[in-house]
């Protein structure tokens, strides 16, 4: 885990800050992005909007850092869709996001804000076929936001296509962008889009790994922090609740339960997990859905749909969706299991108490977790509070928890041999050379990059 110092990089000084009464206004945006601002209901700029959009309208470098929920995306689509409004033409600027979810969540920002000047957007990601990406390419949408895997492939593969007259360049989530396999894909990117752009980074942290980047992309940046390197929101209430590891699932079952009118989302590390985890809850009767990178892409927004829209009360899922994603009514968060990295914690507790709204996160630690949420306490500097618990009541869920979770196991097993069945045939059609690049951290979370090789090898 990096050290709370190490996560620094440089770039020239903040910019004087301007005052926070500031309106969208007074930044210097022109009216038909105030008029669609005023339609989602963007009153007031956040902190990060107050700082990166003067220097941003000006032409310059941005090295964005703010926490999670506080309007990052309206930061950098505003300016890119002023200048649009100045220089209108195709393929104008490219975002690049580490995971699907959060490319489709940019692309619909783009498109309401830009509303009224009839913005276009193509959405390029792993799990969709490439001719109708091709055919979407074709038609020159003004806005591209991709995974960078399935980007490098069209822009190998599809004829006629490039990036050589692109305006803008930004990596949202610059930091996990950089992380494992997308290191390649950006530096073959870089090597492929005009010189002459501007480029933006984003993220909620920052590390040195950005450095290198930085250097490698961007010219004279002005750096905007508006949050320290590792921080939570004040209006997050953090707790924990210690339990022997044996009786995990009861004691879930037995917060799911006493919150049952709430919006929650468990985050695991494993697939297995979350797919386990949202069987037995469904067996006792809780509203519960998963979602991870092994989803096909449909299930993945269909269950994503299902949550934001209320039809379903609990969100069982990986790290895939403790990044950027914005569900404004998630109530709680629960942590299964205790992210070795503190920035993926604070990423997973940032999915509740958004845009300054109340939210607590409770973390289940077992007598081989403590070591890991101290180190996490220390790092956010805040001292997590112990949930109260009533002890009979998780005894006596204890029976019914274990039947449910031998339905569980039984299910997985039966899933498992259907997929066997026609797996290999399936692996074989499936469209597309660089999906694993666009699938998300809870592979390597799951400690399971060897098998995802093996699996490419048999292509």
């Amino acid at each position: 885990m990096p050290a709370p110092e190490e996560a620094t990089t440089s770039a020239s000084p903040e910019p004087t800050r301007p005052p926070i009464t500031a309106t969208f206004k007074s930044l210097g945006l022109i009216d038909p992005l105030l008029q669609a601002l005023e339609q989602v209901n963007f009153k007031t700029p956040t902190e990060i909007q107050v700082e990166a959009l003067p220097p941003a309208l000006e032409g310059r470098d941005i090295i964005g850092v703010a926490s999670t929920g506080s309007g990052k995306t309206a930061a950098f689509a505003l300016p890119i869709l002023q200048k649009l409004w100045e220089e209108p033409k195709g393929l104008f600027a490219c975002v690049l996001a580490p995971t699907r979810e959060l490319a489709f969540q940019i692309s619909q920002q783009f498109e309401s804000l830009g509303s009224a000047m009839g913005v276009r957007c193509a959405v390029i990601i792993g799990g969709i076929d490439m001719p109708t990406q091709a055919i979407a390419l074709a038609k020159r949408p003004h806005i591209i936001v991709a995974t960078p895997g399935r980007l490098i492939d069209h822009l190998e593969k599809t004829k006629g296509f490039n990036l050589r007259s692109i305006k803008f360049l930004v990596m949202d989530e610059a930091d996990r962008l950089l992380d494992m396999d997308f290191g390649p894909s950006i530096d073959k990117l870089l090597k492929l889009i005009p010189k002459e752009r501007t480029t933006y980074l984003f993220s909620a942290t920052m590390t040195t790994k950005v450095a290198k980047l930085q250097r490698a992309s961007l010219s004279n940046p002005v750096r905007v922090e508006v949050s320290t390197k590792y921080q939570t929101v004040s209006t997050l209430l953090q707790y924990y609740l210690l339990m022997p590891l044996k009786d995990k699932d009861a004691y879930l079952v037995y917060l799911a339960n006493s919150l049952a009118q709430n919006s929650i989302i468990i985050f695991t590390r494993t697939v297995h997990d979350a797919s386990r985890l949202s069987i037995i809850l469904r067996n006792l009767g809780f509203p519960a859905v998963p979602l991870h990178g092994q989803l096909s892409q449909s299930q993945r927004l269909g269950a994503l749909s299902k949550f934001k829209g209320g039809g379903r009360r609990v969100l069982v899922a990986t790290d895939v969706a403790s990044r950027g994603l914005d569900i404004p009514s998630v109530d709680i968060v629960i942590n299964f299991d205790i992210p070795t990295h503190s920035k993926d914690y604070i990423h997973r507790v940032g999915r509740t108490a958004r845009a300054g709204r109340a939210g607590k996160s409770i973390t289940l630690v077992t007598q081989y977790d403590v070591e890991l949420i101290q180190r996490i306490e220390k790092v956010i500097n805040r001292q997590m509070e112990l949930w109260p618990t009533d002890e009979e009541e998780v005894a006596l869920l204890k029976e019914r928890v274990s039947e449910a979770s031998r339905l569980a196991a039984s299910e997985l097993r039966e899933q498992q041999n259907t997929k066997g069945a026609g797996g290999r045939k399936r692996r074989r059609e499936e469209p597309g050379g660089r999906d694993e690049k666009d699938r998300d951290d809870d592979v390597i979370e799951a400690g399971m990059p060897k098998h995802q090789k093996r699996a490419k090898n048999r292509k």
